[in-house]
């Protein structure tokens, strides 16, 4: 069954193109022009990945509006943000929301494609069929790799499909720095340097809400992060 992509684009000509594209690598999609259409149609069926610019008709905002709505909805759902906003400021803050991704528009039909494609195949890797849960604990941090339950000293930590990736990886080898590309290897993912900093960051925030004494995820200045030894 071919995968379902949504996209929520409110240019009809750019969002013809990206339907186009998709649809000849096999997959589904559906094209909405607002936050309210798209919202309506997710409340019926929901997507296997959505595709959301930032700014939505009169909605300066409404992407991130949807998204934060989405991922409420969806905590696990893969979401990309594809817009024409690219500061530093609006990237950050599409990641905080629980973007996976965050795409400009001027990023090429190829790469887009091989963001989706990874994106897709760390939801499949996680959803193909186990003998039984394999649990990794490392001190508080307890995590179900079947169930993608995340547990921080017995507090359910709700992590999108990337910052999943990410904290298992980290936490698989404690005391081993990971560099930005090990991270991105690991979760099968396509991510620029600001990209992983950003969901770093999230990811912490996540944590420290449970715990505000939290500090197992260290930087390695140049180098890139370790989850601390002395947590597990």
């Amino acid at each position: 069954m071919p995968k379902r992509i949504a996209i929520v684009e409110d240019e009809i000509a750019i969002a013809q193109n990206y339907c186009d594209a998709l649809a000849r690598h096999g997959y589904e999609v559906s094209h909405y022009c607002s936050r309210p259409e798209a919202m309506k149609a997710f409340a019926v069926r929901l997507p296997d990945l959505a595709i959301i610019d930032v700014g939505l008709g009169d909605e300066a905002e409404g992407g991130f509006d949807l998204c934060r709505d989405l991922r409420v909805k969806a905590p696990i759902l893969p979401i990309i943000f594809l817009t024409a906003r690219d500061t530093e400021l609006d990237r950050v803050l599409g990641l905080r929301l629980g973007a996976d991704d965050y795409l400009t528009k001027d990023i090429s039909q190829v790469h887009m494609l091989a963001r989706i494609t990874a994106l897709f195949r760390r939801v499949d890797a996680l959803s193909a069929p186990q003998q039984k849960s394999e649990l990794v604990a490392c001190g508080p941090l307890q995590i179900d790799t079947q169930t993608l339950r995340v547990n921080w000293a017995l507090h359910p930590i709700e992590l999108t499909i990337t910052e999943y990736w990410i904290v298992l990886a980290l936490a698989s080898r404690p005391g081993h720095v990971k560099n930005r590309q090990q991270l991105m290897d690991a979760a099968n993912v396509v991510l620029d340097d600001n990209t992983i900093t950003s969901h770093i960051k999230r990811i912490r925030k996540k944590f420290k809400a449970a715990d505000g004494a939290f500090d197992a995820i260290q930087t390695a200045y140049g180098m890139g992060y370790r989850w601390l030894p002395s947590h597990s």
